[in-house]
C-alpha cells in the first residue's frame, strides 16, 4: 500500500445523453486513474479519460451480472483507493437514486476512504423531459412520487404502501420496473387509480436510441407485449402523459431516429458530429483517415525560415492550417512571419480556423474547386508571384498545375499525412451486420477509397445500395460514381453545416 491514500468519486452520469454529465462529473474523470463504470453509464463519457487511465466495466444487464456481488465492486473502490489511486466509480444517473451510492459510501467510511459525491441529472427527471412530460403543471399535477420497480428480492413482502402510491401523488415515475410490469399495473388498479389514466414508457430515455410507448394502465402491457419494449425504461403515470402531444420536442427532430456514419478523421469529426447531434440523429463514428506529421519536414521548415519570399499562402483544408501554425511554432516563429502575406483560405470553415488566430484573411472562394480559386487569386496577379500551399503529403496536383501555367511559382510543402486505419474483421462484421446505418457521409474522396478499400469493394457494393449516400462536394460525389454508387445527397455549398442541412431537407421531402 502507497503511504498516501487516494479519493473515491461517486459521479452521477446522468440519464444517457453524455453532454447531461455535470462540469465536476467531467472535471473528475479527466482526473481519473481507474474508472469502474456501469451499464447505464455512456461509454462516451471515456472520452475524457487521460490517457493510461484504467476502466473496469462493471454493469449488470437482463439479470446478469459481471462482478456477481455489490461487495465485489467495494472492494475494487478501496483497493484502488488504497494504492494512492483518484477513482471515479461513475453511476447510471444519480449515485443517490435506487443506484446504491448509499450503499458504497458507506462502505468508503467503513474502510477509512476519503470520498466525493457528485450529483448527476435522475433519468426520474430527465427521461420525461426529452418524452416531452413535463411532471408537474399547474393545472394536471402538484405532486410527484419516485418508486422503485424492483425492491430488495431479500424482503419479505412489500414496504411501499400501494394505496397512498395510487391514490395521492398526481405523477409516479417507476425505475426498473419493467419486470414487474404486470404486477404494477394491477397493484395501481386494485388500490384505486383509474384504469384509463395513461402511461408513457420510455426506452434509453435522453439518447437517440429513445423510444416512447404511451397506452393506459389496463392495456399497457399487452401495448408492451406487441411492441415487444424491452428494458431499460422510465415509466411516467398520470395526466401529464398527455403532453407530450405537443410538447414533444426530442424526437420531433429533424433527423431524429437516423444512425449516419461519419467517416471522416476522429479528431476533425467533432464539429460535424455535433451538427448531425442536435438534428437528433446517432453519429456512428467509423474514421477512414487517421492524422498524422509528414515523413519529411524538410520543404515545410525551408519555406518557414523563407517566409518573407512568398506572396501567398493557400490553405486548402483545417488540417492544413493547424499543421502549419504548429509546426511554424515548434521552430521559434510566430504570426508575425506572415506579415504583408496574402492569405487564402478555401473553404468557410479554413477561414474560421484562421481567423481564429486573430488574423484577417483576404481571398476565400466561392467556389471550392481549382477554378473558383485560380479566379480568386486573379484578383491579387499570380504571373511573377509565389505561392507557399502547405498540405498533405499526397493530394491533387490540379491547383499547383493550374498556378504555373499562370505563370506563378509554387511550393507545395507536405504539413500531414492522412493514413488509412486498420479494423479487424469483427468490427467490420459488426458495422454491416449489426449496425442499422441509414446514411454513409463522406467528407472526401480519400475517405471514400478509405473506406472502400477498409471493407472490400464486393461487399461496398451490396451493403452502400440500400443506404443513402450523402457526399460533400462534387469531387467527392465524382468518386463514388466511378465507384458505381448513387449519391443522393451534395449540399450546394461544400461545407459540413449545409451537407447537414441538406441531410434534413433530404428526409422532410422524402416524408
Amino acid at each position: 500500500m502507497k503511504e498516501e491514500i487516494g479519493k473515491v468519486s461517486l459521479v452521477g452520469a446522468g440519464p444517457g445523453d453524455p453532454k447531461l454529465i455535470t462540469l465536476r462529473g467531467k472535471e473528475l474523470l479527466e482526473e481519473a486513474d481507474t474508472v469502474i463504470y456501469d451499464y447505464l453509464a455512456n461509454p462516451k463519457l471515456l472520452d475524457f479519460l487521460k490517457e493510461g487511465a484504467e476502466k473496469v466495466y462493471v454493469g449488470k444487464k437482463g439479470g446478469t451480472r459481471s462482478l456477481s456481488h455489490q461487495e465485489k465492486i467495494n472492494a475494487l473502490m478501496i483497493e484502488a483507493a488504497q494504492d494512492g489511486k483518484q477513482v471515479v466509480r461513475l453511476k447510471g444517473g444519480d449515485p443517490f437514486i435506487f443506484g446504491r451510492g448509499g450503499e458504497e459510501a458507506e462502505a468508503l467510511v467503513g474502510a477509512g476512504i476519503p470520498f466525493e459525491v457528485v450529483p448527476g441529472v435522475s433519468s426520474a427527471i430527465a427521461v420525461p423531459s426529452y418524452a416531452g412530460i413535463s411532471l408537474t403543471h399547474r393545472d394536471m399535477a402538484s405532486s410527484i412520487a419516485f418508486v422503485t420497480g424492483h425492491e430488495d428480492p431479500h424482503k419479505e413482502g412489500s414496504v411501499l404502501n400501494w394505496e397512498a402510491l395510487a391514490t395521492g401523488p398526481d405523477t409516479l415515475v417507476v425505475l426498473m420496473g419493467m419486470g414487474n410490469l404486470s404486477a404494477i399495473m394491477k397493484k395501481l388498479i386494485d388500490h384505486g387509480r383509474e384504469p384509463e389514466t395513461p402511461i408513457a414508457l420510455i426506452q434509453w430515455g435522453t439518447t437517440p436510441s429513445q423510444r416512447t410507448l404511451v397506452g393506459t394502465l389496463e392495456n399497457i402491457v399487452a401495448r408492451v407485449a406487441e411492441e415487444k419494449l424491452k428494458p431499460p425504461v422510465v415509466m411516467v403515470i398520470g395526466k401529464v402523459v398527455s403532453l407530450r402531444t405537443h410538447l414533444n420536442w426530442y424526437e420531433s427532430r429533424p433527423l431524429f431516429g437516423k444512425r449516419i456514419l461519419v467517416t471522416r478523421a476522429r479528431d476533425q469529426a467533432l464539429e460535424f458530429s455535433n451538427l448531425l447531434t442536435s438534428c437528433g440523429a446517432e453519429v456512428v463514428p467509423f474514421p477512414t483517415l487517421q492524422i498524422v506529421p509528414p515523413s519529411d519536414w524538410t520543404k515545410l521548415d525551408t519555406a518557414i525560415e523563407q517566409m518573407e519570399d512568398y506572396d501567398t499562402i493557400v490553405f486548402t483544408s483545417v488540417n492544413g492550417v493547424r499543421a502549419f501554425r504548429k509546426r511554424l511554432y515548434s521552430l521559434g516563429g510566430d504570426l508575425r512571419l506572415l506579415e504583408g502575406i496574402t492569405l487564402c483560405a478555401i473553404g468557410s470553415r479554413t477561414a474560421q480556423e484562421i481567423e481564429g488566430w486573430g488574423l484577417r484573411i483576404d481571398l476565400v472562394p466561392t467556389e471550392f474547386k481549382a477554378e473558383g480559386v485560380l479566379e480568386v487569386l486573379e484578383e491579387k496577379g499570380i504571373r511573377g508571384r509565389r505561392f507557399l500551399i502547405p498540405r498533405a503529403a499526397e493530394a491533387r496536383e490540379i491547383l499547383p498545375d493550374e498556378i504555373k501555367k499562370r505563370g506563378g511559382e509554387v511550393c507545395v510543402a507536405p504539413a500531414y499525412q492522412a493514413f488509412r486505419p486498420s479494423y479487424d474483421a469483427q468490427q467490420i462484421e459488426f458495422l454491416l451486420t449489426k449496425q442499422k446505418i441509414d446514411v454513409v457521409s463522406f467528407a472526401s474522396s480519400s475517405t471514400l477509397r478509405n473506406f472502400i478499400e477498409i471493407i472490400g469493394e464486393e461487399r461496398m457494393r451490396s451493403w452502400l445500395k440500400a443506404r443513402v449516400i450523402a457526399c460533400i462536394g462534387p469531387i467527392t460525389a465524382g468518386t463514388a460514381r466511378e465507384f458505381g454508387l448513387k449519391v443522393n445527397i451534395m449540399p450546394k455549398r461544400y461545407t459540413f453545416p449545409d451537407l447537414a442541412v441538406s441531410m434534413v431537407d433530404y428526409f422532410r421531402k422524402k416524408e
